[in-house]
């Protein structure tokens, strides 16, 4: 159901693909969307769970956290999130571009968008506070402005102009991005 619903919403846009089309596509009842998802809102959040699990067994947002607590090099940690942004950045952001657009006209996506922003904030406030514990920040930069910092950079824009508009690699995006935060977040 997951995956039919994100090759419908991507190919054919989230207003015009219904629970129907989606239900039809996956060989199952729309009830049985419904109930596993409650509609188009708890499709695109597991859409956007899964993508954030990255490739592979591991989750992604595990090996992060394996990272931040087996590296004491913060570069070498910044560059493992910069691989992790190149892995990840290809399945999630294209949804949450479509979210954004979606959040126009819907309050639900819009709610749901705003509730996966704080989210990813939230995640990136995390890391950046590992980095401001273990004394890596530059000096008067705090863990919310890198957090903020560490947020931008890994927006679904970011991704937009750099890979989708300028066809960057996402090795390349990744590799962009982890220079630019070690730039941004650590001492000279």
């Amino acid at each position: 159901m997951i995956s039919a619903a994100q090759r419908l919403f991507l190919s054919d846009g989230f207003a015009a693909t219904t629970i129907a089309v989606i239900a039809a596509e996956a060989e199952v009842s729309a009830e049985t969307i419904y109930k596993a998802f409650g509609g188009k809102p708890g499709l695109v959040r597991a859409i956007c769970e899964q993508a954030l699990a990255g490739e592979g067994t591991v989750p992604a947002e595990t090996r992060s956290d394996d990272l931040q607590a087996s590296e004491p090099d913060p570069r070498k940690i910044i560059r493992g999130w910069g691989k992790l942004s190149a892995e990840i950045g290809p399945r999630v952001s294209p949804i949450l571009l479509l979210l954004r657009a979606a959040a126009v006209t819907d309050p639900q996506m819009a709610d749901l968008r705003a509730e996966i922003e704080a989210s990813r904030l939230g995640r990136m406030t995390r890391n950046a506070r590992h980095l401001h514990d273990a004394g890596h920040l530059r000096a008067g930069l705090t863990a919310e402005q890198a957090g903020e910092i560490m947020w931008a950079y890994s927006s679904p824009e970011l991704y937009e102009l750099l890979v989708v508009s300028r066809r960057w690699t996402p090795g390349k995006y990744g590799a962009f991005i982890a220079d630019a935060m070690i730039s941004a977040l650590l001492p000279p």
